[in-house]
């Protein structure tokens, strides 16, 4: 498994443990930045994730800002992706198994390290269970056509 892992200068602080968690995993981590706590702007690390897991070059992504929000929003802008920001792992989880999303965002502001690690855990853990939320995406990605 691929996933890609971007933040701003505020999420920088939690991007190595996690990144670190991941390669423990057995998991590739393809950096998108930012690699430093200089003043950036978090859309455009929530967009270079968002289109590494469009086009196939990850499987799934992570995204880390002060609150996981902007970043988040960010990501959503990209058609096809379904980000989520979560501060605990029950959502996290239940994000997978009924929305299965494929951007996890949360704020270093918000968590620490190790409840972060708990959501990644929770959200890689859970899959996407089908059914009466695969017609709930179709119909998500129906409004998506409808706003090209």
């Amino acid at each position: 498994m691929k996933i890609a892992i971007g933040c701003d200068h505020v999420g920088i602080i939690l991007k190595p443990a996690i990144t670190e968690h991941l390669k423990q995993r057995g998991i590739t981590v393809i950096d998108k930045g930012a690699h430093s706590d200089t003043r950036t702007d978090y859309p455009l690390y929530g967009k270079a994730v968002a289109e590494a897991v469009v086009s196939g070059e990850a499987d799934l992504g992570i995204l880390i800002c002060g609150s996981g929000i902007g970043i988040s929003i960010t990501a959503n802008k990209v058609n096809g992706i379904r980000a989520v920001v979560c501060s605990e792992p029950y959502s996290a989880k239940l994000s997978r198994s009924h929305n299965n999303t494929n951007v996890l965002a949360f704020g270093s502001r918000v968590i620490g390290a190790e409840l972060a690690k708990m959501i990644v855990d929770a959200w890689l853990g859970a899959s996407f269970e089908g059914e009466r939320h695969q017609t709930r995406l179709e119909m998500i990605a129906e409004v998506e056509k409808e706003q090209q």
